[in-house]
């Protein structure tokens, strides 16, 4: 049924007029409301300080992880951020992807949210055969075809580090650091990073380095603000 206005001439057109003002007002409202809220959303940046580069074996260095008295980490070194507290679990997590070519990972340190499935594609012209011993996530994929479909594939659901190997390709190394949180970020080679759309509260802010070594900092994010937190 068509909407007609009740008011009596001749204020009618004025009335009209002035409720289909209120109507637009109102959606307009609706619709920018959500997207000054995500505007709103909290925001960390800094710099975490990185350990000094050190000249690696020429295999070790080419595949970006090496080990110094049972510690792993990357070649050159790079660190994760990330915000640790309790959020809610998504349905499922994207899918993320750890390719292998010319013979090495194509990432040496993915970090992934507990519960994501993580993609293996094999993009050589030869075969090669993923697995884990790590306590996080024990995996075996077996020998695998570059064409092979469906693409080999894991669910990581526990936190942890795990260490990536291939039984082929003794030399090929990469690291899969499993958080409970879906805020985090790798930083640059120059230990920069800025993490997002994050929400209001207190938080405990945390800079993964190597195996052994994670840096933290209490922080408390206020909605529209930008805080600054270095790992010195």
């Amino acid at each position: 049924m068509e909407e007609t206005c009740s008011f009596p001439a001749p204020k009618r057109l004025l009335n009209c007029r002035a409720m289909d003002v209120c109507r637009i007002v109102l959606l307009n409202f609706v619709f920018v409301f959500p997207c000054i809220s995500a505007l709103a959303q909290a925001v960390v940046e800094g710099r975490v300080e990185l350990p000094k580069s050190h000249s690696a074996p020429v295999v070790a260095k080419r595949y970006e992880i090496v080990t110094r008295g049972g510690v792993l980490s990357t070649e050159p070194p790079v660190a994760v951020v990330y915000l640790d507290g309790l959020f809610p679990k998504p349905a499922s997590p994207p899918t993320k992807e750890m390719a292998q070519k010319d013979l090495t990972f194509a990432t040496s340190l993915l970090p992934v949210q507990v519960g994501t499935k993580v993609e293996f594609p094999n993009l050589d012209d030869t075969y090669h055969s993923i697995f884990s011993y790590s306590p996080a996530k024990r995996f075996d994929l077996g020998r695998y075809r570059p064409e092979e479909r469906p693409i080999p594939s894991e669910v990581f659901d526990k936190p942890g580090l795990v260490t990536l190997r291939c039984d082929i390709h003794e030399h090929m190394r990469a690291l899969i650091l499993v958080l409970n949180t879906p805020y985090f970020v790798v930083t640059n080679s120059d230990g920069g990073y800025r993490l997002s759309g994050l929400p209001s509260g207190h938080y405990t802010l945390k800079a993964w380095i190597d195996s052994k070594t994670t840096r933290e900092r209490p922080v408390q994010l206020k909605s529209g603000e930008t805080l600054h937190v270095n790992f010195p």
